[in-house]
């Protein structure tokens, strides 16, 4: 598949510490692509920089067909981003915070139809503040879309939401790759990059250490010789909570 971002070299210092260390990767258009690795590792800069919002310092970047080392402000207009906590209109209704970010594009959008998109038609008359976690991301996942975004970014997009809220993100983000937007995760959960990544980068000290499909990391890290305890178990905790509870989403 084409790449709809490409990245070479690319390096970002604060001083004495060179965050970013002369990375380089692609990712392919209508991918899911997760980025992982522990706190401090360079992910956060390194999306900041595709993002536009901050500059590298050496090497390239280009993100549908934007080079965002030269022209960050020009690569706002083809991505979409959900950050791991948003900060909206205290009494805004759910429309109303979609109409106020079209607007921020100078865009006419179908508030109602964004709404239904993620699964919240229903609560297009509530005010933002009233809604729960998991409303609350997906109204932010709305916010990212009204542009119609090449790359759509989701820092964090599941953090702190029950299995139930958790389990209907992943499907949104699934069927928002259905409609043709690559999208970009971080995450800690790396269950949630096995499940939903056609290929990840495990980024640490600066630097990507690997990067592919989660089976093929998986299966290389067997070859090597890996073992641990066998576990002949077909389900976890989270497969018996839902279970028991259901997988329908609990709006309070």
């Amino acid at each position: 598949m084409p790449s709809i971002i490409s990245v070479a070299d690319l390096v970002k210092r604060y001083g004495p510490l060179e965050a970013v260390r002369g990375i380089s990767f692609e990712v392919g258009e209508g991918e899911i692509f997760g980025l992982l690795g522990p706190n401090g590792a360079g992910k956060t800069t390194t999306v900041e920089i595709l993002e536009g919002l901050r500059r590298a310092d050496a090497g390239s970047a280009v993100v549908a067909g934007v080079d965002v080392v030269h022209d960050p402000q020009a690569v706002k207009d083809r991505i979409g981003v959900q950050l791991q906590a948003s900060a909206f209109p205290e009494n805004f209704l759910a429309k109303e915070v979609i109409d106020l970010f079209a607007l921020f594009y100078g865009r006419r959008v179908d508030a109602l139809a964004l709404l239904a998109a993620v699964d919240l038609a229903d609560k297009a008359g509530s005010r933002q503040e009233k809604l729960s976690g998991g409303q609350r991301q997906r109204l932010s996942i709305a916010v990212a879309m009204v542009n119609e975004p090449r790359v759509l970014f989701l820092d964090e997009p599941t953090t702190g939401l029950d299995p139930q809220a958790r389990r209907n993100l992943w499907e949104l983000i699934r069927k928002i790759r259905q409609r043709g937007t690559t999208v970009f995760l971080t995450t800690h959960y790396l269950d949630e990059a096995e499940i939903l990544c056609d290929r990840v980068a495990v980024m640490d000290g600066g630097r990507i250490i690997a990067l592919d499909a989660p089976g093929a990391l998986v299966a290389a890290l067997l070859a090597r010789g890996f073992t641990k305890p066998a576990l002949q178990q077909q389900a976890n905790l989270e497969d018996v909570f839902l279970d028991l509870t259901g997988r329908e989403l609990r709006e309070d």
